[in-house]
């Protein structure tokens, strides 16, 4: 992994992507994209994670994130991949509804075959390129970036409109899917 992708600083908030493999659009269903919600709130509860920022798209996951307890960066995105691969695979594996279940099952399959550091499937691609979040422009175009990206891609109109997003949380609704600690 180059150097430039490293986390450095325990202390600092970093940008992460969360990217499927061969950006696969996954995140086409509430089911899928309601296992990472799940692991998020889960990994604020018990984990330390300070999530400050997110946002789900059909193939990719924007995260700015720190920590408050002892487990390193590190240790919470390699939990949070492993987790949620696991069970959005179950999840593919018994819908009955799931159109895509063999096209899903072959690619991620291909990716765990090809890659040595797994034995199966493959959901996420390996790295997650942390960005440290050292300055406050380097903040604020990260997270004027996240909040964007569902408007950029003619999903919405309004960044407050995207239901998979912090973008509702920094507008001050009420009506958010998971609590965020804003940045001020």
């Amino acid at each position: 992994m180059s150097r430039k992708y490293k986390i450095r600083d325990q202390d600092k908030l970093y940008f992460v992507t969360f990217t499927v493999v061969e950006w696969i659009d996954l995140f086409t269903r509430r089911e899928y994209r309601d296992i990472f919600l799940d692991s998020l709130r889960y990994c604020q509860k018990i984990k330390g994670l300070d999530l400050c920022a997110y946002c789900v798209m059909s193939s990719h996951i924007h995260l700015i994130i720190g920590r408050n307890g002892e487990l390193p960066l590190e240790g919470l995105i390699r939990d949070m991949k492993k987790f949620t691969s696991v069970k959005i695979l179950e999840a593919i594996k018994i819908n009955a509804v799931e159109s895509r279940k063999e096209f899903l099952l072959w690619h991620f399959g291909k990716a765990g075959r090809s890659n040595p550091n797994n034995t199966h499937f493959q959901v996420w691609q390996q790295h997650s390129h942390p960005i440290e979040l050292n300055t406050n422009n380097k903040v604020s175009r990260c997270l004027h970036y996240i909040h964007q990206n569902p408007v950029e891609t003619g999903i919405v109109l309004s960044q407050e409109d995207y239901l998979y997003s912090s973008a509702a949380n920094y507008a001050g609704s009420s009506d958010t899917l998971i609590e965020v600690v804003l940045i001020e």
